[in-house]
């Protein structure tokens, strides 16, 4: 197939966003990812927001952009810092850190969107350290019809589900409770391992909640992460909500599968 003929079949415009922090070590691997994809990259877009990084990430990135730019149809980094660094030692998923660290990320994810959205046809979050995803990844969550739609991230291949903000009936279920069956079910939660989400959702006013969204929302994990009194979503779980009272079903493919890096 010509890349004329590609880009005939695939005509609709994807921007990738990722907010990066510390993903040096990554980087190499994100762009051979994006290499890889079978879709046009004429009709793909990049955004990038680094923040609070200690390491050379926002350098490494500002000396690939002349050889993105010459790639892809657009390619812009920001920096942006919060001021949140969980201290040395502790892994990023310590109960203590989880509510101040994905509070941030929330506002990473909406400080890029408002920044990089131009006028594309959709939007894909893929976090940098997503090691392993099939080539025609776009092609198969753009080919659900659906507007919200992401793959089963998990941390090795058939393994556990990695992403855990991605389930259904008040949290009880997940993408790995769901493989083996339909390709595409309906999910209450999404994570933002990778997300595809219509571009025009967005300029509608979905965005990731920054603070507990959803207080009484049936959909909502009970008991909520907040405690007894106060409940609610935030980050990707407060979007999915958020998107729900928009009139928007999230949707997961469990047997799509894309391999989360290892920490």
């Amino acid at each position: 197939m010509t890349d004329q003929r590609l880009a005939d079949e695939f005509p609709e415009t994807v921007l990738v966003l990722t907010p990066v922090k510390d993903a040096a070590r990554y980087l190499d691997r994100y762009w051979d990812g994006l290499a890889r994809l079978n879709y046009p990259p004429e009709r793909l877009s990049l955004g990038l927001l680094e923040g609070d990084s200690v390491d050379a990430t926002f350098a490494l990135v500002q000396e690939r952009l002349e050889t993105l730019r010459g790639r892809y149809a657009s390619v812009g980094l920001w920096q942006r810092s919060f001021g949140f660094r969980i201290p040395d030692g502790v892994p990023r998923w310590a109960p203590a850190f989880q509510i101040p660290r994905r509070k941030v990320l929330a506002r990473a994810r909406n400080h890029l969107l408002s920044r990089a959205l131009a006028d594309q046809d959709w939007v894909l979050w893929l976090d940098v350290d997503v090691a392993d995803y099939p080539p025609d990844l776009l092609q198969r969550l753009i080919g659900t019809g659906r507007n919200i739609v992401h793959p089963h991230c998990v941390e090795h291949p058939g393994g556990r589900s990695f992403d855990r903000n991605a389930w259904r009936d008040q949290g009880r279920v997940h993408m790995e409770d769901l493989r083996g069956g339909a390709d595409l079910v309906r999910l209450d939660s999404v994570g933002g391992t990778v997300l595809l989400v219509r571009a025009d959702i967005h300029r509608d006013g979905l965005v990731f909640p920054p603070y507990p969204y959803g207080r009484e929302h049936p959909n909502m994990r009970r008991p909520g992460p907040w405690g007894p009194q106060i409940m609610g979503e935030i980050e990707t779980e407060g979007f999915a909500l958020m998107a729900a009272d928009m009139g928007h079903q999230c949707w997961g493919m469990p047997n799509l599968e894309v391999v989360h890096a290892k920490d």
